[in-house]
């Protein structure tokens, strides 16, 4: 078991956590069962945090995270041949390749494009965009993790649309994260929702 792992299992039990199989040079990732008022599943990546960010000053501390999705019970990630669930994979995989290869960092309100051009993460979601945050839903169970002298943030990967996008580059990630809670938005994916947004906002409004 890694560092993190062993610290996940303290907080979580050893049977909650269960290792994905990655192709060979990709980062490790482990999925862990999280009983809440309606379980989830959480994919997440297992070394990340291995990586020093190059955070600014004003993020100090933040410099070790892991990312992750938060899974819906109804999602079968037994079938990886699904288009509608198989892309949280390689994303995942592609955001790590991301911060490494650039040197660079991910803190809460980052976004990133799917794809360019922009492209729908599946036949059922529509969303198009990438936002971090850290964890909503599961703000108590991820709080960060104390491993040795580095502390570990959990950054919850939220697909958006891009009408969201555009909201949040305008008004601010608090804003975005203000709508988010108005319509009961949180990390854990759903293939059904709709944009937090009216068909036309008006920035001055």
């Amino acid at each position: 078991m890694t560092e993190l792992e062993q610290e996940l299992a303290k907080r979580f039990g050893e049977k909650s956590l269960t290792t994905v199989e990655v192709n060979e040079g990709e980062i490790p990732l482990i999925l862990l069962k999280i009983d809440t008022k309606s379980p989830v599943s959480v994919l997440m990546t297992n070394g990340l945090s291995d990586f020093e960010m190059q955070v600014p000053e004003k993020m100090k501390g933040r410099e070790y995270n892991e990312l992750f999705f938060c899974i819906p019970s109804y999602w079968d990630l037994s079938d990886k041949q699904n288009i509608n669930t198989n892309w949280i994979y390689p994303w995942i995989q592609r955001m790590v390749k991301y911060v490494r290869e650039k040197n660079s960092w991910f803190g809460p309100g980052h976004t990133m494009p799917c794809g360019n051009p922009f492209q729908a993460l599946s036949p059922i979601m529509k969303l198009n965009h990438f936002f971090l945050s850290d964890p909503i839903l599961l703000a108590e169970e991820l709080r960060p993790l104390q491993i040795g002298e580095k502390t570990v943030h959990f950054l919850a990967i939220i697909p958006i649309f891009e009408d969201e996008m555009d909201y949040k580059q305008g008004k601010g990630t608090f804003k975005l994260l203000k709508k988010f809670s108005t319509h009961g938005i949180t990390e854990k994916l759903d293939d059904f929702r709709g944009t937090v947004l009216r068909s036309k906002w008006r920035f001055w409004k």
